[in-house]
This record gives C-alpha cells, sequence and structure tokens, in this order.
C-alpha cells in the first residue's frame, strides 16, 4: 500500500495525506452477523463518570467481527475472498470462505491476496496468512495476531504494520521479539499468524487539520500552563512561564511523565527477559 497525496487546493488539503484503497475490494456483501454496531462511551464509565478526558463525537462505525482465534477452524482451508477496509481498525481485514461454507474476517497479512488459501493448523507452510503454533513455526519469521495464552486468541501485534520476530525456542517457551523491542517468552503452544499486518504505510499518513482529529472521535486538548491556577497545578502567570516545579502533574496533582505503571508482582512479569527501556 502506499500513501494517497492530494492538490494543494486548501491550507488543510496541503499538508494531509491519506491511505491510498485503491486496491481494496468495495463492492461485494459482507455478511449481517459479522457486523456489530458499537455504541460511544465518550470516555464515560459505568456511573456516568469521565474517566477518559478528551473523547466524545466522531464518526459512526459498524465495526466488524474479527476471529482472532482460528481454534475451532484448525485443520479446515479457508479461501481469501477479499481485502478490505475495516472501520475503527488501522490494519486491513480479510474475508475469508471455509471448506465448510462458513465466512469469517481474519486481520489481513502484507502481500496478501484475493484467491489464495490459507489454513490453521498445528503445522502448516510457512506463509503469510497460515497460523500456527509457535513452536512449528521457522526462528526468524515474522509473525502477529500472538496468543498470550494457548487458547485464548490473538492478543500481541495486531494493528497496521506490527510484527514480532520469533527469535528462539527453548525450555517449553518461544523466545519474542515484540514490537516495542522487549524480549518475551511465550508458551510454544501458542498460536501465532505468519507474516506482518498488512498496510504498513499507516505510520506515515498526515492528519492534517483537527477535523480529521475529531472525525476520529477526539475532542481537544488545553495545556494545563494556558489555564488557571484554580484550574491546574501549571496554570497562572503573566505571558509564557515554565511549569515552576520538579516534576509535570496531572490536573489532580499526581505525576504525569515517567511514572512507572506495570505492576512488580504481576504474574506475567517473570516472562520478560528484557524489557523495552534502556
Amino acid at each position: 500500500m502506499a500513501v494517497k497525496l492530494y492538490k494543494p487546493t486548501s491550507s488543510g488539503r496541503r499538508i494531509h495525506s491519506v491511505t491510498d484503497y485503491s486496491i481494496l475490494q468495495k463492492k461485494h456483501k459482507t455478511p449481517k452477523n459479522l457486523i456489530v454496531s458499537k455504541s460511544k462511551s465518550g470516555g464515560r464509565n459505568f456511573s456516568g463518570k469521565i474517566t477518559v478526558r478528551h473523547r466524545g463525537g466522531g464518526f459512526k462505525k459498524l465495526i466488524r467481527v474479527v476471529d482472532f482465534s482460528r481454534n475451532d477452524k484448525m485443520d479446515i482451508p479457508a479461501k481469501v475472498l477479499t481485502v478490505e477496509y475495516a472501520p475503527g481498525r488501522s490494519s486491513f481485514i480479510s474475508l475469508v470462505s471455509y471448506k465448510d461454507g462458513e465466512k469469517r474476517f481474519i486481520i489481513a497479512p502484507h502481500g496478501i491476496k484475493v484467491g489464495e488459501t490459507v489454513i490453521a493448523s498445528a503445522k502448516a507452510e510457512s506463509k503469510p496468512g497460515n497460523r500456527m503454533l509457535l513452536k512449528n513455526i521457522p526462528v526468524g519469521t515474522f509473525v502477529h495476531d500472538i496468543e498470550l495464552e494457548p487458547g485464548k486468541g490473538g492478543a500481541i501485534a495486531k494493528s497496521a504494520g506490527s510484527y514480532a520476530v520469533l527469535q528462539a525456542i527453548e525450555g517449553g517457551y518461544a523466545l519474542l521479539k515484540m514490537p516495542s523491542n522487549e524480549i518475551r517468552r511465550v508458551s510454544e503452544k501458542s498460536l501465532a499468524t505468519v507474516g506482518q499486518v498488512s498496510n504498513i504505510d499507516w505510520e506515515n499518513v498526515r492528519v492534517g487539520k483537527a477535523g480529521r482529529v475529531r472525525l476520529m472521535g477526539f475532542r481537544p486538548t488545553v495545556r494545563g500552563k494556558a489555564m488557571n491556577p484554580v484550574d491546574h497545578p501549571h496554570g497562572g502567570g503573566e505571558g509564557h512561564n515554565p511549569i515552576g516545579m520538579k516534576y509535570p502533574k496531572t490536573p489532580w496533582g499526581k505525576h504525569a511523565l515517567g511514572v512507572k505503571t506495570r505492576d512488580k508482582k504481576k504474574p506475567t512479569s517473570k516472562f520478560i527477559v528484557k524489557r523495552r527501556t534502556k
């Protein structure tokens, strides 16, 4: 895929770019059971209080139901019918038709084409789109949609252009280099899909104007130093001033940067071989 640029007919048009969707399939009938309407929360929890700020509005999306597991379709070949856009997802998705007649969406790997056959099996050919046990995938292969626990479905490397590298198999575990450069042990019995996630140029798209951000469901963010002292710890003063404290704070006075949020006693911490931080 590529990034598409337009003629600079306006200030916003001059600096923005979009993903080129020209090669995707547009005219086809999507099974109704694979489309769900997702209600918006506006950043509010069950009691109506805002827990995530700057959320609201946005374009209404009909979310496609993607199969991240494929556990119940082991050893059943599937034909790729489409490579298409997915609302609310950075990567592309593919509609596949299994030999038993059922149709499902899967994350489209980079380079997959309509008409190809993919399969989920304990051991299969190492080609993009095939899903198998980590212990049967050659070392050095790019993988995505990786299960952290066998049978629970893909949890890692599902966004556009992401992948993990299988570095070794030892002691019943696979050593994976994650997209964050963290090296982690994952059970060799976990499933993963071969290849890199599609739409690798997504990170190069320039939004270009505030209106597009609003359509994504984000509302404006006001800097703390632009507020009054009563509204934010960074507020107050005449003109431009430094925040005047040892560390940046949230509106409620807590550390805003450099705070470790991971619990050291978390059970999964023992599977981390090398952390993403230096």
